[in-house]
C-alpha cells in the first residue's frame, strides 16, 4: 500500500483541537487589545470547524481537510508576523512541521520549495546564518523519516510486486515482512499483532457477478484498511479471500480497537452487486517468547476458522 496515513483517531484529535487552540489564540489577542488582527483567528475558527466536519463525514478527498488545516496554519502565522506584537522566528517551524506531518512526502517537499522565496519576506530575512541553517536542518530532519519509509516500501515492491488484483503484498513478501517484525519484536522486546481479515463474499461475487464486482470488494477493503492503518502497518494477501494486516509494536488492546473500527467501517459499505459488505476480522497476538513457526501456525489456524462456514444447529 502506498500513500500517507496517520491514525484516524489521532487526526480526529488534531482536527478537534485546532479550532479550540485557535479560539484561545483569538481570546489572547483580544485580551492584549490587538483588535486589528483579531479578525484572522476568528475567521480561522470557522474554517477549522469546517475542516473538522469534512474529516468526520469523510469528504470526497481525504487530503482536503488536511489542506484546509495546513492553509489555516500558514495564514494565521503570516497574519501574526505582519501585525504587532512581533513573534519569534521560531514559530516559522510550525507550518514546516505541519506540512510534513499532514501531506505525503513529495507534496510536502514541493510546498516547502515553492514557498521558500516567501520566507524571505518574513523575519527569516533578517535572521542570523546559524538560525537559517537550523531552519534548513529542521526541514531535512522532518523529511528523512518519511524518505526512509518510502525507500523501504519501494524496495519491498521492487523485489516482489503487489498482488495484481488488490493493493496488498503477496504471501511470500508478507511472510518475509512478518518474519522480520517477529525478529524485531523478540530482540527489542516489542509487541506484535496481526489482524486476519476474511471476505466470504469474494468468491461468490466473482462467480455470480464477474470480475467487476470482485474488484469492487477488494478495492473497498483496501481503501478502508488504508484509512485505518498506521504508516508502518502492512497489508498482505494470505489466500484468495483472506488478508493479514501486520501491526508492529501493537498490543492486544490496540489490535482489538482497530478490529472494532475496521469491522464497523466495512459493515457500513454497501455495494451494488453484493449489498452490504461482510468481513470477518480476528486478532492474533504474539505471545512472549513465541517462535515464528508457532505464531504463523496460530495465525493460519485463525484464518481458516474465519473462512469456515458457520455450524448449523
Amino acid at each position: 500500500m502506498s500513500g500517507h496515513a496517520i491514525s484516524r483517531r489521532l487526526m480526529t484529535l488534531a482536527f478537534a483541537a485546532s479550532p479550540v487552540l485557535m479560539a484561545i489564540y483569538a481570546a489572547w489577542r483580544y485580551a492584549m487589545g490587538d483588535y486589528v488582527s483579531l479578525f484572522t483567528p476568528l475567521f480561522m475558527v470557522l474554517v477549522l470547524l469546517a475542516a473538522l466536519l469534512l474529516h468526520l463525514y469523510r469528504s470526497s478527498s481525504p487530503y482536503l481537510p488536511r489542506m484546509i488545516l495546513l492553509l489555516a496554519t500558514y495564514l494565521t502565522l503570516l497574519a501574526a508576523i505582519w501585525h504587532p506584537p512581533a513573534i519569534s522566528p521560531v514559530w516559522l517551524g510550525l507550518p514546516l512541521a505541519a506540512t510534513f506531518l499532514l501531506l505525503p512526502l513529495w507534496a510536502a517537499l514541493a510546498i516547502v520549495l515553492l514557498l521558500a522565496p516567501a520566507w524571505w519576506l518574513t523575519p527569516l530575512a533578517s535572521a542570523s546564518p546559524s538560525w537559517v541553517m537550523g531552519f534548513l536542518i529542521t526541514a531535512l530532519l522532518l523529511a528523512l523519516p518519511r524518505w526512509e519509509h518510502a525507500r523501504r516500501r519501494a524496495l519491498l515492491r521492487a523485489t516482489d510486486p503487489y498482488d495484481d488484483e488488490c493493493d496488498a503484498f503477496r504471501l511470500d513478501t508478507l511472510n518475509r515482512h512478518l518474519g522480520s517484525e517477529h525478529q524485531r519484536a523478540l530482540v527489542l522486546g516489542r509487541r506484535l499483532a496481526v489482524l486476519a481479515i476474511h471476505l466470504p463474499q469474494l468468491d461468490m461475487a466473482g462467480e455470480q457477478f464477474g470480475h467487476r464486482a470482485r474488484r469492487a470488494l477488494l478495492d473497498t477493503l483496501c481503501r478502508e484498511v488504508q484509512r485505518q492503518r498506521r504508516d508502518d502497518d502492512v497489508l498482505g494477501r494470505a489466500s484468495a479471500a483472506t488478508f493479514w494486516l501486520v501491526l508492529p509494536d501493537t498490543g492486544e488492546s490496540g489490535a482489538l480497537l482497530l478490529q472494532e473500527r475496521l469491522t464497523r467501517e466495512l459493515a457500513r459499505q454497501v455495494l451494488v452487486e453484493t449489498g452490504q459488505l461482510e468481513a470477518h476480522v480476528a486478532v492474533c497476538r504474539l505471545r512472549q517468547g513465541e517462535g515464528i513457526a508457532p505464531f504463523t501456525a496460530r495465525l493460519e489456524q485463525r484464518s481458516r476458522a474465519l473462512a469456515a462456514p458457520p455450524e448449523r444447529v
